[in-house]
């Protein structure tokens, strides 16, 4: 770890002192949007003055929120009771993916409700070590190893600074996702930077955050303990550190998914051993990259399951990393998807808003370094268009997203014209693949890895420093 005496970074609170006495900084999590939200006290809380406990209501009412009988701009609900906590109903998880559902979620902190367009916030409000317990155990099992689990707890936490930090720098209301959009094209990207009313979502947009009812392991609160106040960096910068949930086989590149902006830290690493005495070694010349940007090595390295960390079937440790919703996806390190012709213009169309006609070709345009491709060629019989990036590709094949944009298309059974009646994806990994990788950051701890082994196999040139004790 890199000594943290004089090492000078700029957040959240008192960021001019040293890190010893730096103070842990606060939170505000968003957690649920509607016009109506109900809510339960479990314990005497405070708001306007008045004293309240039990079922509650909020309603959006002509810009202003109703509680009571009374108007706000903003409510907020405070206990002194550190024990204190509030359950809010209908809380989505999973948006827009699979396994999307509703819960009703236990929160401890405090509860703020802002006005936001013509519905209304649900915001917790609570010390980051407090939302850091519930967070790594909201994103995999609590019962990982602890090594996967401190390191995890250092990447949720740098994220999370790193975000908070923006937030406090941004002076417009940025909410519309990037795009590059004409005729022809069409390429967007989706990023996390577009929250104002509070730092972080709840959900897989930002870090999954899922209440005091996920945080409830030894095992996690031992991971924070152990790691309090310790955060990644890059040339002084807290790192921007991004996972995902199985790379493929090969870390991808932060530029080829959001803007185009290279991160030194987020760069691709062949997800197993770099030498071949087992070691990790953070440089990137140890074992050579194929180059999947080039589609012949992509398409090979696609249809085949090359060995790495995250090739892997065992279930103990995909029980450990994987909650029981994410256990419904088996087939996340190689997987198939088929779609008839009737399907997949369907699906293009009513996802574009545009009739192509019967889909003809898929055409793989750009990749990024682990083959997952950030510009797709769709033509029609009507209409031919470019899009892009990874996500947005992910979302128009998809009623929710293609595990990831590292895929080859077999068309089959063409007809006299050349259009086929069937397409078949074949693809690679779950997720953008940037940063670190869980499943094979899972297999690395039960392997005798250690966390900052872990770290600096997928965020190489990143330190460990301890911002606040």
């Amino acid at each position: 770890m890199e000594n943290e005496r004089g090492y000078k970074l700029n957040f959240a609170n008192n960021h001019s002192a040293g890190p010893s006495q730096r103070q842990e900084p606060q939170v505000a999590v968003g957690i649920v949007c509607d016009k109506q939200i109900t809510f339960t006290l479990n314990a005497p809380y405070t708001a306007d003055g008045c004293q309240a406990m039990g079922e509650q209501e909020v309603v959006f009412d002509e810009g202003v929120i109703r509680w009571n009988d009374k108007c706000y701009e903003q409510l907020l609900f405070h206990s002194d009771n550190a024990d204190a906590s509030f359950a809010l109903k209908d809380v989505t998880i999973g948006i827009h993916f699979h396994w999307e559902r509703k819960e009703t979620q236990v929160f401890s902190g405090s509860l703020r409700f802002i006005v936001d367009g013509d519905k209304i916030w649900a915001i917790n409000e609570l010390p980051v070590e407090d939302y850091l317990h519930s967070v790594i155990s909201s994103e995999m099992s609590s019962t990982s190893s602890l090594e996967l689990l401190k390191a995890h707890a250092v990447i949720s936490r740098s994220w999370l600074l790193a975000q908070m930090e923006r937030r406090r720098a941004m002076t417009g209301h940025t909410t519309a996702p990037s795009a590059v959009s004409t005729d022809n094209e069409l390429v967007r990207w989706y990023d996390r930077e577009d929250h104002v009313l509070f730092d972080a979502c709840a959900d897989d947009h930002c870090q999954r955050y899922q209440g005091v009812s996920k945080a409830m392991s030894p095992q996690v609160t031992e991971a924070v303990r152990q790691t309090r106040g310790q955060l990644l960096v890059s040339h002084g910068e807290i790192c921007d550190a991004r996972f995902s949930k199985c790379c493929g086989g090969m870390v991808e590149e932060f530029q080829y998914c959001w803007e185009n902006t290279p991160k030194s830290y987020l760069r691709a690493v062949l997800d197993r051993p770099n030498r071949s005495d087992g070691s990790n070694d953070s440089d990137p010349s140890a074992t050579p990259l194929p180059d999947l940007t080039l589609e012949q090595n992509a398409d090979q390295w696609i249809r085949t399951a090359p060995p790495s960390y995250c090739n892997t079937h065992d279930v103990k440790i995909l029980s450990q990393v994987l909650n029981n919703f994410d256990q419904e996806t088996t087939d996340f390190y190689r997987w198939r998807v088929c779609y008839t012709q009737s399907q997949i213009s369907e699906l293009i169309a009513r996802k574009l808003g545009v009739d192509f006609g019967k889909i003809v070709d898929l055409v793989p345009l750009a990749r990024g370094k682990s083959g997952r491709l950030y510009r797709l060629k769709i033509i029609g019989t009507q209409k031919t268009l470019i899009v892009g990036k990874e996500l947005e590709i992910r979302r128009i094949l998809s009623e929710s997203h293609l595990y990831s944009s590292a895929f080859v298309v077999d068309r089959k059974d063409l007809d006299s014209n050349g259009i086929p009646a069937m397409f078949e994806l074949i693809g690679a990994g779950w997720g953008h693949g940037v940063g670190l990788c869980q499943i094979g950051a899972a297999v690395m701890g039960e392997q005798g890895y250690g966390y900052d082994e872990i770290l600096t196999h997928y965020y190489p040139g990143a330190n460990i420093v301890r911002v606040y004790k």
